[in-house]
């Protein structure tokens, strides 16, 4: 006698101003003798979990993220950079291979942009990256020039 059995997952997740996110999957599945369900559902659990995990990371529209400060680099926030994708990707290899404090990382561009790593521009970022291959030790230039940019404070 084949058992025909149905599972979901589902995962909520809290977002700033009282908003959420919910995703679920659901699949239906037949096993041949009813002593197979528990096996077959914990490998459709597996399978559900990681569909829904995977896929619930990129929270889309954030209500009020606009006016939300800057965040940590690396933290779980899936706003953009403003920077480009080849600098994002870069600054975050730099912290990676020279075990650079992201906190530091994120002070450096406070106190030398007035802003977060997250929301730098282009300029800024491209100042940001010639600094932390400064500490590193390399310079980042094939010429071996040093690109100087000036202080900038918050207002």
């Amino acid at each position: 006698m084949a058992v025909n059995i149905e599972l979901t997952y589902g995962k909520k997740l809290g977002l700033p101003e009282y908003s959420s996110h919910n995703f679920s999957v659901s699949l239906k599945a037949e096993v041949a003798r009813l002593e197979d369900v528990p096996g077959e559902v914990e490998r459709v659990y597996q399978i559900l979990q990681a569909s829904v995990d995977g896929q619930i990371v990129n929270a889309g529209f954030v209500p009020g993220a606009a006016a939300m400060p800057s965040v940590s680099v690396g933290s779980s926030d899936t706003r953009p950079w403003r920077c480009s994708d080849k600098q994002r990707d870069l600054v975050m290899k730099i912290i990676r291979e020279n075990g650079i404090d992201r906190a530091e990382v994120e002070q450096l561009a406070v106190s030398r942009f007035g802003r977060g790593v997250t929301q730098l521009n282009k300029l800024e970022a491209s100042g940001l990256i010639d600094e932390l291959l400064g500490k590193s030790g390399r310079n980042g230039r094939k010429d071996g020039a040093v690109r100087s940019f000036p202080q900038q404070r918050a207002a």
